[in-house]
């Protein structure tokens, strides 16, 4: 071969790198790059569903998964649980359990749903209509807070429940940001603090792995908006809505991973809820746009 021919056929192969003659994923006649999830499993610029709500569920504050295809969703309004079918994108069904209030959390343990008020109190109410009147459980370990996060921990048999902002503690104890329990099966007279998210480790986890956000102020202060544990890791998810900001612990709760969720997605992140095979939920409050509840597939390495 002349050196003229090697080079026109170099030229060539070196076109076609640049046009990107790679595998492309197989979707229609569409060409898209291969998701690569991040190491907790869920691509998070990239939804694999969005629902959109309807105007009553603008002000949508907390969600649990019913089965594959229902969650029950509360508004920080009124005193109703609202049963949302994801596969006919339309409310099936609705219950009042109590007076109108500032309701923030929902998680849902065997044949009854535990509803989490901003000022700590948790309403107990059965899953359906015919036993919807609720029963109050006392108010979070008695420390006065703006409360939000709540869900159950399956493995320990218990509902977890974490407050917005971190509430005034004792001397050393400023940077701690204290996790609650209720034991549903020996003492549900009592929340007692289960754990603590220790916000320095958080920072300097950020540091360490070169972590970048848009504001400092992000990763110094949790702003909770609502908890899950994944069902199959058993780590704890904790989300911002504020911030908008996803933070991952494991077992130990010791943070294992954060990422900044990008405004165009989510616009007000206030729910979080873990389908039985990984695949997450996070419900968004309406602003610009209608409120939503985003599907993100599980996908292991």
């Amino acid at each position: 071969m002349s050196w003229i021919e090697t080079r026109s056929l170099f030229l060539i192969f070196s076109c076609l790198s640049m046009l990107g003659c790679g595998q492309p994923t197989d979707r229609g006649n569409i060409s898209t790059p291969v998701r690569k999830p991040n190491p907790v499993g869920y691509d998070l610029s990239n939804p694999d569903k969005v629902l959109f709500l309807p105007p009553i569920l603008s002000e949508i504050s907390g969600i649990t998964n019913i089965d594959s295809s229902k969650v029950a969703c509360v508004q920080d309004e009124n005193g109703i649980v609202f049963i949302f079918d994801m596969a006919k994108n339309e409310i099936s069904d609705q219950f009042t359990f109590h007076y109108p209030g500032d309701y923030e959390g929902i998680a849902k343990v065997s044949g009854a749903f535990y509803v989490l008020r901003s000022d700590g109190a948790l309403f107990e109410t059965g899953n359906d209509k015919s036993s919807a009147s609720a029963q109050q459980i006392p108010s979070t370990a008695g420390i006065s807070a703006d409360y939000e996060g709540l869900c159950y921990d399956r493995r320990n048999q218990r509902l977890l429940i974490v407050p917005k902002n971190n509430p005034d503690r004792c001397p050393g104890y400023e940077k701690k940001h204290p996790v609650y329990a209720l034991d549903l099966q020996n003492d549900k007279d009592a929340a007692t603090e289960a754990f603590e998210l220790d916000l320095p480790e958080i920072t300097r986890y950020a540091a360490e792995n070169n972590i970048k956000v848009s504001d400092e102020d992000k990763v110094t202060s949790l702003m909770v908006s609502d908890i899950g544990v994944h069902p199959l890791t058993n780590m704890l998810y904790v989300i911002s809505a504020v911030n908008r900001m996803l933070f991952v612990f494991d077992d130990d709760r010791s943070i294992t991973y954060m990422e900044e969720l990008r405004p165009d997605l989510f616009s007000m992140p206030e729910g979080i809820s873990f389908l039985d095979n990984g695949d997450m939920l996070i419900s968004n409050e309406g602003r610009t746009n209608p409120a939503s509840i985003m599907l993100f597939r599980y996908r292991i390495k």
